[in-house]
């Protein structure tokens, strides 16, 4: 097995959280249920099979990938392949951070799996070719940063109306608990919808919505680090109203209810396995 992962220089690091490339894994399972976590991803599949996402209940399979897809921020969970004997890079953008990289705003892909050629055109095709006959990961990394540079132009640049949400991400994952939208509309300046508009389009859900994200991603760390578990203790912590919101918005976002959650859950965060 080979797993690396990459962080990319200035100014790209501003946007990505990393590249990661993987092949030869071997998990025991071949399906996990991936879990809303609030990131934007690119995948470049360096195999010919193609690859399945399925139905969370059926597990019958509802669409086929090949070569490249891009994933929206999610709302509710997906069910995919493991990795199991992949060859992929994945490009991993800083959350709320993807939107210069795209040609139209990231509500379009919301709790979406898009091909990437209808995203990016040939390109990301040809950089695919380029990929597979790339003699070194390192190789591979620079020649995705010098795609995503081309892709992006200018637009790394023109940040001023994306300010005020790049500080709302920052805020509701810092402190998910003590984020207060009142307190945010006084500081920004703009009108509630106006707001809302700017965010729904840079980061891909309303601002109320990716808050619950945050939360609910702060809850299931609480979980990995806090043995046994308290669930009115994790469910206050994370800044649930009471343990029943705790307890829907979990379901909602995993699939389980919080006690199926943990007889369930591998080592990795946000990948549970389901077959």
């Amino acid at each position: 097995m080979f797993f690396e992962i990459h962080q990319p220089p200035f100014p790209l690091s501003d946007f990505l959280d990393s590249l990661i490339y993987f092949e030869g894994m071997r998990p025991p399972h071949s399906l996990d249920r991936f879990l809303p976590d609030g990131n934007t991803e690119l995948i470049i599949d360096l195999s010919d099979a193609p690859q399945y996402i399925h139905d969370n209940d059926t597990l019958e399979i509802v669409q086929s990938c090949r070569h490249a897809w891009v994933s929206g921020v999610r709302t509710r969970p997906i069910t995919i392949p493991s990795g199991r004997e992949s060859r992929k890079l994945v490009v991993i953008f800083k959350k709320g951070m993807a939107r210069p990289f795209y040609p139209f705003p990231m509500n379009e892909l919301t709790d979406s799996v898009v091909m990437a050629d209808l995203v990016f055109g040939r390109r990301i095709l040809d950089l695919r070719e380029r990929l597979i006959s790339a003699r070194s990961p390192q190789e591979m990394f620079q020649l995705v940063e010098l795609f995503l540079l081309n892709m992006a132009g200018d637009k790394l640049y023109e940040n001023t109306k994306s300010n005020c949400v790049i500080y709302a991400v920052a805020s509701m994952l810092r402190q998910p608990t003590l984020f207060n939208f009142k307190k945010l509309g006084e500081q920004i300046g703009y009108s509630q919808k106006h707001f809302i508009d700017l965010f729904k389009g840079q980061v891909g859900v309303p601002p109320k919505q990716y808050l619950k994200i945050a939360r609910f991603q702060k809850a299931i760390k609480t979980i990995e680090k806090n043995q046994p578990v308290q669930w009115s203790g994790i469910a206050m912590d994370s800044g649930f109203y009471d343990q029943a919101h705790f307890i829907n918005d979990f379901k909602a976002f995993s699939g389980f209810t919080p006690n199926e959650y943990i007889k369930r859950k591998a080592s990795t965060l946000n990948y549970v396995p389901v077959d």
